[in-house]
């Protein structure tokens, strides 16, 4: 599968009651779609799948499921921190009708690259799936290694890598080394469009929940050889994106809905509410992206 466009991380919106609100949700996806989203990824991070019980997780998966038309991509985020769970949550996408899904190496046990491999082996074993790798070391405590794409770089299973290290050496290291073999996935927000560079035809993109038009934008224009518009774009999405990678991410993007109409109700804990000199700041890198949609019109489809 080739995996392509702006493939937004979803956030999972909650009710005063601190319950998924599935009306919400639909206002959310209708939205992404209307912007131009190619396809779906919900319960990663940005869904805040480690709060959820798997009633919940299944509930999710089952609603953007059914919500997708034929053609746009779905990918369901897996993660726990033990194979075995794992390898549950990836029967049940399974079962739902994911084909792929995106696998971060489990979080907290920090597992060698030998045990990481048998990870992987053993989701693929037990499962009938597709996986995009997911490198994100910051947040997991553990890398993906070159070792590892190696040895999963002729498996058509394993369809790309999803980098979120935010070194563009390492994604420049990858397009070229994998090229034709593991598809690059830009997952460095605020340098996404170098990653387009480096051939990267798909974002995994958190932030576009709340600028979907300008992440859309952003890969239309680079995919009609636009550089300029695309390299005007990103400047104007550079200050969001970077005070977004400087801490409570999940908060900023859902305040960022918020600001559009589009509420998606509080984190839930341990994830805490924005200050106010929080939302200030966001809310004024957002205000470019919120009144700039009339001046893109021509941007092409």
């Amino acid at each position: 599968m080739k995996l392509k466009g702006v493939l937004p991380a979803l956030v999972t919106p909650f009710g005063a009651d601190g319950q998924i609100d599935f009306k919400a949700f639909e206002r959310l996806l209708t939205h992404l779609r209307a912007a131009g989203v190619s396809g779906w990824v919900p319960n990663g991070s940005t869904g805040e799948y480690f709060s959820q019980s798997t009633e919940e997780r299944r509930q999710v998966l089952q609603f953007v499921k059914d919500f997708a038309l034929p053609g746009e991509t779905l990918i369901a985020g897996t993660n726990a921190s033990a194979t075995r769970e794992v390898i549950e949550q990836t029967r049940m996408a399974k079962e739902i009708g994911y084909d792929t899904v995106l696998l971060a190496p489990p979080f907290y046990t920090r597992p060698t690259q030998a045990e990481l491999i048998r990870h992987y082996e053993t989701v693929l074993d037990a499962v009938d799936v597709s996986i995009v790798l997911y490198s994100y070391p910051a947040k997991d405590g553990s890398d993906i290694s070159f070792e590892l794409m190696d040895h999963f770089a002729d498996n058509p299973r394993v369809l790309g890598i999803k980098e979120s290290s935010g070194s563009l050496q390492r994604a420049i290291d990858i397009a070229s080394r994998y090229e034709g073999r593991i598809q690059l996935v830009s997952g460095s927000d605020d340098i996404a469009l170098d990653f387009m560079f480096w051939g990267a035809d798909a974002w995994i993109c958190g932030p576009s929940n709340c600028m979907a038009k300008a992440c859309c934008d952003l890969d239309r224009l680079y995919r009609a050889g636009d550089l300029d518009g695309a390299k005007a774009l990103m400047k104007t999405l550079y200050r969001a994106m970077n005070i977004l990678e400087s801490g409570k991410f999940v908060q900023k993007i859902k305040y960022g809905c918020d600001l559009q109409g589009l509420p998606m109700g509080e984190c839930r804990a341990p994830l805490g509410p924005l200050t106010d000199e929080e939302k200030a700041e966001f809310r004024a890198a957002m205000e470019p992206l919120l009144a700039a949609p009339a001046q893109r019109m021509a941007v092409p489809a």
